[in-house]
């Protein structure tokens, strides 16, 4: 049986809900971009690409633990751990090319925007969350946006999303992610979760505490309704 995320008792039910998303593997494919700049930063000092598979279970828990996750497989000496982050960094806010959205995104997004106040709570840095952003022109749907580089912590630390969620003022909290990472998260802040299925998580669905599980972003809306309608 699935794991469930309890509602936090402080939450009251609103139709003005505030909604934050995580960015990579759920409303964005950027693995293929951060593949890119990952292997030129290896080839630089003389090491083998990493695939994209590998890719998809790296990213999650910020910049450092990729290039600690990408090093281990590649076995680059702890040495190259700064050079390489500077590295990456330098290349990763013009990184956006091969960035693409999961169908059914800028959609839901827009009609959400209609009756909710949405944010966004990520690892990625701040600077290259938003150059992607504007990239696929849907920077215009966020009040707030928090990046892994935030004065407080990084996921699953609870405080970045918390702050997201005060942000945006007031009315019911719902986490949209779509890892291990972002379950903790939601887990940590008491707030319900929705797990898009199709992103970089790492263990199948049912391991993965959420309290609906998304297959498209075609349904979002009517899951947001229909899970307001629950809390």
């Amino acid at each position: 049986m699935t794991p469930s995320i309890r509602p936090s008792r402080n939450q009251t039910k609103s139709q003005n809900a505030r909604i934050v998303f995580d960015l990579d593997g759920t409303l964005i494919d950027s693995a293929p971009d951060i593949q890119g700049i990952a292997n030129a930063g290896l080839t630089k000092i003389g090491f083998a690409p990493i695939t994209l598979e590998e890719t998809h279970e790296f990213i999650g828990a910020g910049i450092q633990n990729f290039i600690e996750q990408m090093r281990a497989a590649r076995g680059v000496p702890d040495r190259y751990q700064e050079p390489l982050l500077k590295d990456l960094t330098a290349r990763y806010e013009t990184a956006v090319e091969l960035t693409v959205m999961y169908p059914g995104v800028p959609e839901a997004l827009a009609n959400l925007a209609q009756s909710h106040q949405l944010g966004i709570c990520t690892n990625k840095l701040y600077k290259p969350c938003i150059s992607v952003l504007k990239h696929l022109k849907i920077d215009q749907f966020f009040k707030t946006v928090w990046g892994g580089d935030n004065a407080l912590a990084r996921k699953p630390d609870p405080a970045p999303l918390q702050g997201a969620f005060a942000d945006l003022g007031t009315g019911t909290c719902i986490f949209v992610g779509d890892s291990e990472i972002d379950a903790e998260t939601a887990q940590r802040a008491e707030v319900p979760f929705i797990l898009f299925t199709q992103g970089y998580r790492n263990k199948p669905v049912e391991e993965i505490p959420h309290n609906v599980a998304l297959d498209k972003f075609a349904d979002l809306n009517k899951e947001i309704e229909a899970l307001l309608e629950k809390l």
